[in-house]
């Protein structure tokens, strides 16, 4: 796991070292051990390296092929880097070091960019290609590893994170208000777009080549839920174990001290287990504890580690958040709100004090439908299809308005449903899982913000996507959604950031390309049957975890956000809040806020995913653009 950056000289002149050494500098938290870089009249490249492969200094980065013609720079992990070296050495490679760099670079001097469909692993890297005067970038299929890139006025610069191209001198901040709407509907900003204008994702599955002429952008892999296996279930019990066991005992391959994230859940207890059967040595652990016994995993955690005898180690997170949050939030370039970031930093840093590489269970929710909202949108698009569209669109509405006017917990819902249920599928299931209503959003945001965005709603990301599916049901069609959007813009970017804040390596089994292409392959009813969710990964891990465990109720790394604003956040929250340059003031009318803020102290209201999302935007805005206008 390492940091990338660099620039293009075409059009620009950056200023040479000075400015590759100043992109650097900025990542240094991902990649303590070395750096380097690499620069010529077209191009400038700079690395920083988290050794965990080849500790010699003959892994440093930039490293060059064998005739010196290619230049790579790279972030990540190649799992299957071993079986293409042995192919690359049958051809008569000569490699200089034990590398998966090594490998990239060797194996597209032979086969160019089809080198891609090769590559089994978590990855962004940079390839500059002298004889073609061509710089190729590309992203791992499921964008495990983040790229940025800025490109305005024949300018281009990329990076692991935009704090590596905001390091340039004049990069524009222009924040995008269709960002900042889409970032109070998911809690984050959705690829291909940053919250700043000029500045972009390389989404997941895409490659750049980047020449004189300008820069072209191909999808090289999508996920197909089209060719539904029909094989046994047995039959695909047992191959996803073994594809399992394969691909934990291929992540497990380190020179330097492996362990394993632990929350007690399905998915990382399941990971454990296989390191266990693959470990000559007990796996260390990791597991963060709240003192809010209803967002507490840890005694789960605990049973695992003591019946695979793991060396297990545990924190509490007690009220201290606040001290450290903005700590945490200043590893993101732009906002980002999912309140899981707060565990998810405490259980890295745990970490990294006994380990470099973790082992992580992300990715068996939305592989193998695990989530909770998986049978709420079930319910409800059931009853969805008990009515004609002409009824649903019509009469819904008007009965949604009526029960808005009941008291309580019972017309919120009322309300909510019925507003779902007048939609088609693809919006309903945007409205289910969207952060903030229309009707909330309508109420706090500025009529000047509102008129820039007339016209625009959050919605088609998830609309967009989901009408690309090609699944045959609706089950493979909003998972297909969240694998390319909630996961790749949510989970994957939080664990990265938190992972890399502390200088930890974090790897993740279930999202081997293999594993998500035989879960898309798998018939509906072998991952979500009669309310159970993640049945078949639930069966292949029945032998491994205890009952009581495996069938328990989700928590996942969940944050009493509700709780902390009345407390612990209380204070910071109202300094940040209702402080005159606050970004939150650009964007929202302050008396229709103090409202929300009002209703939520006096427990009318639970208002504290919202409020978080207030917060966590305005101490980005903070740290990244009123700090730099001053």
């Amino acid at each position: 796991m390492c940091g990338i950056a660099g620039f293009s000289l075409f059009n620009y002149n950056e200023g040479g070292e000075k400015a590759l050494h100043d992109m650097h500098h900025a990542i240094l938290h991902r990649g303590p051990d070395a750096s380097g870089t690499y620069l010529d009249e077209h191009i400038g490249l700079c690395h920083r390296r988290l050794s965990i492969l080849d500790l010699s200094e003959a892994g440093n980065q930039p490293m060059f092929s064998a005739d010196g013609n290619l230049v790579i720079v790279f972030n990540g992990e190649i799992y299957n880097f071993l079986e293409l070296r042995e192919s690359l050495a049958a051809q008569g490679v000569q490699f200089k070091s034990h590398t998966d760099t090594e490998v990239i670079l060797e194996l597209y001097a032979r086969e160019g960019i089809q080198c891609l469909q090769k590559l089994n692993g978590m990855f962004a890297f940079a390839l500059w290609d002298k004889t073609k005067q061509e710089l190729f970038i590309a992203r791992d299929r499921l964008g495990k590893k983040p790229l940025y890139y800025f490109s305005d006025n024949g300018r281009f610069a990329f990076g692991s994170e935009i704090k590596a191209i905001l390091a340039l001198q004049d990069i524009p901040r222009d924040i995008r208000l269709d960002a900042v709407y889409d970032f109070f509907a998911y809690q984050y900003v959705p690829d291909p777009k940053s919250i700043f204008q000029h500045i972009h994702k390389l989404p997941p599955a895409h490659y750049m080549v980047l020449n004189k002429d300008g820069f072209t952008i191909t999808e090289y892999w999508d996920l197909s839920f089209k060719n539904t296996s029909r094989e046994s279930e047995e039959h695909n019990k047992a191959r996803l174990k073994a594809l399992l066991e394969k691909v934990t005992k291929q992540r497990m391959i380190s020179d330097v001290p492996l362990g394993a994230f632990l929350s007690g859940g399905v998915d990382s207890s399941g990971v454990v287990a296989m390191m266990a059967e693959a470990s000559p040595t007990p796996v260390k652990t990791c597991t963060i504890g709240f003192d809010n016994k209803d967002f507490n995993e840890a005694d789960f955690a605990r049973e695992i580690a003591e019946k695979y005898n793991t060396e297990h180690h545990e924190f509490t997170v007690h009220q201290n958040v606040a001290e450290q949050l903005e700590h945490i939030v200043s590893f993101f370039d732009e906002p980002f709100a999912d309140p899981s970031l707060v565990p998810t930093y405490f259980v890295s840093e745990l970490a990294r004090k006994a380990v470099t590489v973790a082992l992580a269970g992300d990715g068996g929710d939305e592989m193998f439908a695990g989530y909770e909202k998986y049978t709420t949108d079930n319910i409800e698009n059931k009853l969805r299809n008990k009515f004609p569209e002409s009824v649903r669109k019509t009469l819904f509405p008007t009965l949604a308005s009526l029960a808005g006017r009941v008291p309580g917990t019972v017309g919120k819902k009322a309300k909510s449903l019925l507003t779902t249920l007048s939609h088609d599928a693809a919006m309903g299931f945007y409205i289910t899982n969207s952060m903030i209503t229309d009707e909330m959003w309508n109420s706090l945001v500025k009529p000047d913000v509102a008129e820039k965005l007339q016209g625009y709603h959050p919605s088609h990301y998830t609309i967009d996507t989901y009408h690309k599916a090609d699944g045959p049901d609706h089950l493979s069609k909003i998972l297909y959604t969240d694998i390319k959007t909630y996961m790749t813009g949510d989970i994957l970017v939080k664990v990265d950031r938190m992972s890399m804040a502390n200088s930890l390596e974090v790897r993740a089994p279930i999202l081997d390309y293999q594993v998500a292409e035989f879960a898309a392959s798998l018939p509906s009813e072998q991952k979500y049957r009669d309310g159970e969710k993640k049945y078949l990964l639930k069966e292949v891990f029945k032998p491994f975890i205890p009952e009581s465990l495996l069938y328990r109720k989700k928590m996942g790394f969940s944050t009493p956000l509700d709780e902390w604003f009345r407390g612990e956040l209380k204070t910071l929250a109202e300094t940040r809040f209702f402080d005159r340059k606050s970004g939150l003031t650009d964007i929202f009318n302050v008396s229709e806020f103090q409202k929300v803020w009002t209703e939520h102290q006096s427990k009318k209201s639970n208002f504290g995913i919202i409020l978080w999302s207030m917060l966590m935007y305005d101490l980005w805005y903070k740290a990244y653009v009123a700090e730099k206008n001053e």
